[in-house]
Parts: C-alpha cells; structure tokens; sequence
C-alpha cells in the first residue's frame, strides 16, 4: 500500500510541476503526427552562399519546426551536369535554381505551383496555462492576379505558362537584376565629361571625346567595349538595343529580331527593321572607319579591362559589383541607369537577368517544398532578410521604393519594373553563341543586306532551339 501510494504521489507530483510550469500535453491525432513527421528538403543553386539565407530558413524553422531546408551549392560549370546526374538517377533535389531563360529547358522536370498546400503550424495559447497547440492549415497559394501585382512585370512574363488553355505558376525568383551602366569616373573627369550618358546619342558623344588612338591608329584608350564577341553579356546589351528600338524578339516560339517593325508575319523584306538598326549601331564601336570607333576583337575581356582601368564603359549587372571591388579596391568608379534612346519615350526599356527557384516533379514533398518558395519569395519581410544578405536587387514591386535609398542597389532598383527577357526555347547556350557567331560574321564596311543576312540565319538557328 506504501507503495501505491509513494508512486501516485510522485505522477501527482509531475502533474503539479507541469502545470505550474505553463505547459499542458494534447493527444495528437495521427494525421496531426502524420504532419509533424521530420521533413527534410534539399535546394540546390549557384553563386548564393548558404550564409545569404541564413535569416529566411531561420524564420522558417521557427514557423515549421519539423522541416529543415538544406541549400547547397553548386560551381556554374559544373551545374547542370549535376542536376542531369541526378534527374537520372531520379534524385535530386526537391527545390533548384535555374536561370530566366532556361525555364523552357527545365519545363518537363519542373513541377507547377499547387492551388494550395496543407501545412501543420505550430501555436502558443493561454495566458497563465500555455499550451503548444498544432493545427493543420490549407495555405492557399499565390494567384496570378497576385503574382502579377506583387512582383514585377517580367516575372510574370517569365514564371507563367500556359499548359493546355491552364496558367500556370511554375517558378519565382528571390531577387530581380538588371543590366546597368558601370563608369570609370577618374577617365570620365579627364575627358572633362561631368554627367554620366543618360541616352545613347550622349554615349556615344562621350565615346569620341575618351577615345584616344596612337600614331598607327590602334585604340590607345578605349571608352567602352561594344560591337564584338569578347564582351561580358555582349548579347544582353545587343538584345537591350534592339528591344528599346522596338524589335519584338520572339512571340510564342517564333524568334522575330530580324522583321520589319508591324510586319512580323511576313517574310523580311524592305522597310524599317528595328533589330537591323540595332545591330549596326552595336558593330559601329568595332568599325574603324566610324567616329564611335573604340573597341576591336583584339582587346581582352571588357570586365578584365574596366576593372584594369583601361575603359570607361562597362555594361553589367549587380553580380559584377562585388567581383570588381574584390579585384580592384582603389578603382574609382561608379553605376548609372542604362542608356536610353529618348529620355522623351513612354516608358524605358531595360533588359533582366535573374534566377528563379523551382519545384522538381521527382520531389517527394512537392508542397511543402512550394510552401517554401513562397514564404521566401513573396513575403517582403521575409524575401529582405535575403537581399540585405546577398545585396541583390529586389523583385517585389513593394520594396523597391526602399532599395532606391541604397546607393549602391539603387541603378538596378530603378530598372526592375521596366526590365525585360527574352529567350523561351530549350537551348540557352546554344543561342547565346548563335548571337556571338552573327556578331563576328559582319565584318567593317558591311552593308544592309548583309546584316540582314546575319540576322536572319541567326532567328532561323536560334528558333530551332524552340
């Protein structure tokens, strides 16, 4: 009987302590057990490091306790050679990174965001008796109409496909980049330029006054790097000029650079062609026998030669920031808008480049996985944990009005809600050196017809890509 007792008498005692302790145990249903079952999920990307998102899966474990997300990174060259390794095998992982255009590559492995997803959450209840209750909720997903007023335009364009009269979700980004102009300012003030070129007709001023050439006529100080194949995303400027003369490059798989402006289903004939006048401006900088002539095949890389001081000019996007400061600490220099043809037009045209996260179809938690995506995407709060930590331009329309007060985001920032791409066919590195082969194939002096020509072998290779 003593017994008896003395074990009651310790249950009670437990009992008394719990309580006054603020906690109370609930029997959980099995399909709340069910939920609450470790999850583990693997997200695989490039360039990020796992410290950028430190502050998002932090906030996340603390909402869903019960799963870990485990980025992991990978080397660009090495990339999709991983993922085709793993896709084979049928692993992989559950979340990916992939570029904007290699969304067309990746369609048939990715899998469309859900309507919505059942997700166990977590809550403290009670006052003086505090109780972790868990609770299954239907999350309701992001809806078009929200994604296209939340994020900005090109997102949209991008991470939207039509399957079968059905739109569908099928990635977001974290981040959003835009191709900007990077200026050497000790160069610009030597050539007494006091503002940096705001449209091309002031670029190309600028270029005539930096260029310098010697007694044999070679490039002694080059301006900017434009017109060959050796430039660092040569086919982004070249695209961002034909698209801010009004080229349509493609519309539902047929590429559509090389058409006269209106008559885009009609065979190339005489008449304004947008992309063609594009292009020659572009080779104009390469032509010896052109005012704007500053840059040949023979000189090195155009990132190598900024970051040398050699140019004043460089096109690039948020990514390259932190490579030049690395690799020249003292260079003096500074980022602007891209150009634009009028400062008078409707609306600028600018040109974007980002990576988007999407959901593997071999994914075993398929939702939890988009769950994810979500809350770090389209939150704001959430979303710039990460780009505080990356310093990345944002994609959501409703931080961009923050990140202009960023002196150094703020060129990009500016640039998001007019930025556009392109390329929707199977084969991104294909078309990249299909643009960089049309570009080396106009030699000096070459005339209308032969651009057109380049033009029009380059839309007919690259619309097999499709």
């Amino acid at each position: 009987m003593l017994r008896k007792i003395t074990k009651f008498s310790i249950f009670a005692s437990i009992f008394l302590f719990l309580i006054s302790a603020g906690f109370s145990c609930k029997i959980q249903t099995p399909a709340i057990k069910e939920a609450m079952k470790p999850v583990s999920l693997e997200f695989w990307g490039v360039f990020d490091n796992s410290s950028d998102y430190s502050g998002v899966l932090s906030a996340y474990k603390i909402l869903h306790p019960n799963i870990s997300v485990k980025y992991k990174k990978f080397r660009y060259e090495e990339y999709k050679q991983k993922l085709l390794e793993a896709f084979a095998e049928g692993e992989g992982p559950d979340i990916f990174s992939i570029h904007n255009t290699w969304i067309g590559e990746y369609r048939d492995k990715i899998e469309p965001m859900p309507a919505s997803v059942k997700m166990p959450f977590q809550e403290t209840k009670g006052s003086i008796k505090k109780e972790v209750i868990t609770t299954i909720k239907t999350v309701p997903s992001l809806t078009l109409l929200q994604l296209k007023n939340d994020f900005v335009e090109t997102v949209y364009e991008d991470c939207v496909l039509d399957e079968k009269g059905k739109k569908e979700i099928v990635c977001l980004p974290f981040s959003m980049d835009a191709l900007a102009l990077f200026y050497n300012r000790d160069i610009m003030n030597a050539a007494a330029i006091p503002e940096v070129p705001k449209t091309w007709s002031e670029f190309q001023e600028a270029v005539k006054k930096i260029t310098k050439y010697d007694s044999s006529g070679e490039i002694a100080q080059s301006a900017a790097a434009l017109g060959e194949a050796n430039i660092e995303r040569g086919l982004d400027i070249l695209s961002l000029l034909m698209m801010q003369n009004g080229a349509k490059m493609e519309d539902n798989g047929r590429v559509l650079f090389n058409m006269p402006v209106g008559q885009e289903n009609l065979p190339a004939q005489a008449g304004f062609v947008p992309g063609l006048e594009a292009f020659k401006f572009y080779k104009a900088f390469s032509d010896p026998s052109k005012e704007v002539y500053t840059w040949n095949k023979n000189m090195p890389n155009s990132m190598d030669a900024f970051i040398q001081g050699r140019i004043a000019f460089f096109f690039g996007y948020s990514y390259h920031m932190p490579i030049i400061k690395a690799r020249s600490p003292k260079l003096n220099f500074a980022i602007a808008p891209a150009p634009q043809i009028s400062l008078e037009a409707p609306q600028a045209v600018n040109i974007g480049n980002y990576w988007a996260q999407v959901v593997s179809d071999k994914s075993k938690n398929k939702g939890i996985a988009w769950n994810f995506i979500q809350f770090a995407a389209a939150n704001p709060k959430v979303a710039d944990l990460y780009l505080k930590i990356a310093k990345k331009p944002t994609a959501l329309r409703g931080l961009i009005n923050e990140q202009l007060n960023n002196m150094e985001i703020a060129p990009f920032a500016s640039e998001v809600l007019t930025a556009k791409s392109w390329y929707g066919g199977k084969d991104a590195g294909a078309m990249e050196e299909i643009f960089s082969d049309m570009v080396s194939s106009v030699g000096m002096g070459a005339e209308d017809k032969e651009y057109q020509m380049a033009l029009n072998e380059a839309a007919k290779k690259i619309g097999q890509t499709y």
